[in-house]
């Protein structure tokens, strides 16, 4: 075995081999870490951290903790101690991104506070190009034909949008568990929705 691949990396009293000497297949390693994200929460919220600042700038610690959140659940940094956690966590950050030769710093503009990588724009290119070809999609009669709604029919559509997807999820659940009564299924799919 080359000395390339026996090298070990000290970090948080835990010494690991170093995953980007390893020659396994990029796919491999994102099936290593993909496993890691599933048994280990601190992983877990590390890599949606990376991902989140990787694709969108200018984010605050309440927005960073929120959008973890949504991916891993409420209080995933913890209830009493979140404070600590967010910023061991934001360390290793840091240190991934420099890693890749990216700074990652933290803005306190009052236009644009929070944390970015430097020389970035806000959004990714690959981000900014969905959603111009997102907008394109959008008929301006749609728009308007949406503005003359009252907000009460707006708020009813967007209710009804709601409970559509709801009813797809239960419906799915019941195909995969066919013993499920309709109410039961109802309330996975809603608990699924909230839980994420």
């Amino acid at each position: 075995m080359s000395k390339a691949n026996t090298d070990l990396i000290y970090k948080s009293g835990i010494i690991t081999r170093s995953m980007s000497k390893l020659s396994l297949p990029t796919v491999m390693k994102d099936a290593i870490i993909h496993d890691a994200m599933q048994r280990d929460i601190t992983i877990a919220r590390r890599v949606a951290l990376l991902e989140i600042l990787w694709n969108e700038r200018f984010l605050t610690r309440a927005q960073l903790i929120a959008r973890v959140e949504l991916r891993l659940g409420k209080n995933c940094f913890g209830i009493s101690a979140w404070e600590d956690t967010f910023y061991r966590d934001m360390r290793f950050v840091k240190q991934a991104f420099e890693t890749a030769g990216q700074q990652l710093l933290y803005s306190r503009n009052k236009q644009q506070p929070g944390y970015y990588l430097e020389g970035q724009p806000a959004l990714r290119s690959e981000i900014q190009q969905e959603l111009k070809g997102s907008a394109t999609e959008v008929d301006q009669r749609q728009i308007d034909i949406y503005l003359k709604l009252s907000f009460a029919e707006r708020f009813h559509q967007g209710c009804s949008i709601s409970d559509t997807a709801r009813q797809v999820v239960a419906y799915r659940i019941r195909q995969d568990n066919p013993k499920l009564s309709l109410m039961e299924a109802n309330h996975m799919a809603l608990q699924r929705a909230y839980s994420q």
